[in-house]
């Protein structure tokens, strides 16, 4: 199995322990995802110490502000590095609102754009407001109008309305602990009905823990927790969806 998306740089425990308990539990590899410049470096760092560990660097929508050139031309820097496979987390948050709209609207056209000059995947952050959709909807005609061509990963997939969309441009969905849930009866939905080629587990760790694990800080070993609950929904075996999402994984980040 693999961890498509965490932070290892926020989790509980060393990077040694993550590692070596994310390989316990089956977890053979996984993303390790920065957010801003101190854990872009955090992120690229374990990747260089752990061979099962790889890195996205990116500026999270919270962290648009002051995005500018020389933030430009680092990421650029930090993407051409070997262990470095994906670019993101980008996108938009219009739930929290800690950056202005117009310069996560910014930063995120500024990393879809070196994404495409490194040929590396894309992975989208996108957060509305309990009932709208309007954040979600903006990241698709953006991507539509900008990243044709460019592999896309749906992190911590939370729309499920658009999830036939997202299949019909071949993007990856990424589902992480909120799929088990209560109340994620549309996650759930959207989990069984994705088709193979595009599915992926994630913890997003230290965040989303896994009902069966809820009252602890999430860490990359849960993928294999989060997976079991999506083989069920899919009615296939684990063995079944581990050999799909790994093939996957490989697809798409080169590991």
């Amino acid at each position: 199995m693999i961890d498509s998306h965490t932070h290892l740089f926020l989790c509980d425990g060393s990077e040694a322990y993550l590692v070596a308990a994310a390989h316990e539990a089956g977890v053979e590899r996984m993303l390790t995802v920065g957010m801003e410049a101190e854990s872009n470096a955090a992120a690229l760092a374990a990747a260089e110490r752990h061979a099962a560990v790889f890195a996205a660097v990116g500026r999270h929508p919270h962290e648009a502000a002051g995005f500018d050139r020389e933030a430009i031309a680092e990421l650029t820097r930090l993407g051409a590095n070997q262990r470095v496979r994906a670019i993101g987390e980008t996108g938009l948050d219009f739930f929290r609102d800690y950056a202005d709209r117009d310069d996560q609207r910014r930063a995120f056209a500024a990393q879809i754009e070196i994404a495409r000059e490194l040929d590396l995947p894309l992975v989208i952050h996108a957060r509305d407001p309990e009932d709208s959709s309007e954040a979600i909807d903006e990241i698709f005609a953006t991507l539509d109008a900008s990243a044709g061509g460019l592999p896309v990963i749906l992190h911590c997939f939370a729309a499920p309305q658009r999830v036939d969309d997202a299949a019909e441009r071949g993007w990856y969905c990424s589902f992480a602990g909120n799929v088990t849930y209560p109340k994620a009866e549309g996650l759930r939905e959207a989990a069984a009905r994705l088709p193979d080629h595009l599915l992926l587990v994630e913890t997003d760790a230290p965040y989303l823990t896994p009902q069966a694990k809820r009252g602890e800080r999430n860490e990359p070993a849960n993928a294999a927790v989060t997976a079991r609950f999506v083989a069920e929904l899919r009615g296939v075996s684990y063995e079944a969806l581990e050999r799909t999402i790994e093939t996957n994984a490989r697809e798409l980040f080169g590991w």
